[in-house]
């Protein structure tokens, strides 16, 4: 998988135009992952690394008229092809590293990031940016609709014990990031890890 910003870009810029079609039965599994953070009516949310905005309808749809919706993603094409699927309407869409925000700390609820996280080219610094901008006690989902084997399998490969996404190199990580891992599911059919900002 692409590690560095260059490398992402190019992985998705050449998979933005058909990305939806791709994968068109991944919405209720957003959505169920949604649900799981626990938002509430006027909270304001990130979707990081937003790719087509998948996610924003159900985060819109959590957090009210009242709430605030971002999605942020590193490729113009991914966002491009997130409003010709009409999604800019259920939140802000922003060209920014996850890295970089261009957010005042502590500003944020809860950050949800699909598929985010094995894109990270650091880790530990990526999280923990994206911890300067929640509030202490506001939530993150770590969220991919397949689990880390079916994953492997998709491409072709076996899960390896040095996966950012096992559990027990996530949840150091997460720790030493400023969150604390609360759930953790590692299904075929769902990853989803949920965390809180730590004090």
């Amino acid at each position: 998988m692409p590690k560095n910003h260059a490398h992402v870009q190019e992985f998705f810029t050449a998979r933005a135009a058909d990305w939806d079609t791709r994968f068109p039965d991944d919405g209720p599994a957003h959505a169920a992952a949604v649900g799981a953070l626990g938002l509430r009516a006027g909270d304001a949310v990130l979707d990081a690394g937003c790719g087509t905005g998948r996610a924003l309808p159900a985060l819109r749809a959590a957090v009210g008229p009242g709430g605030t919706v971002l999605g942020v993603d590193l490729t113009p094409a991914m966002l491009d092809a997130a409003v010709r699927a009409g999604r800019d309407t259920s939140g802000v869409l922003l060209l920014a590293d996850v890295a970089r925000l261009p957010l005042r700390s502590r500003s944020l609820d809860a950050v949800f990031a699909a598929g985010l996280v094995s894109h990270l080219a650091q880790p530990e610094p990526d999280l923990a940016a994206l911890a300067r901008v929640v509030r202490p006690g506001g939530r993150l989902a770590l969220f991919h609709p397949l689990g880390r084997a079916a994953l492997a399998a998709r491409h072709g490969r076996t899960v390896t014990d040095d996966d950012v996404r096992a559990e027990a190199n996530l949840r150091p990580l997460l720790a030493r990031s400023g969150w604390r891992l609360d759930a953790y599911t590692d299904e075929d059919d769902r990853f989803l890890a949920l965390a809180a900002r730590t004090r």
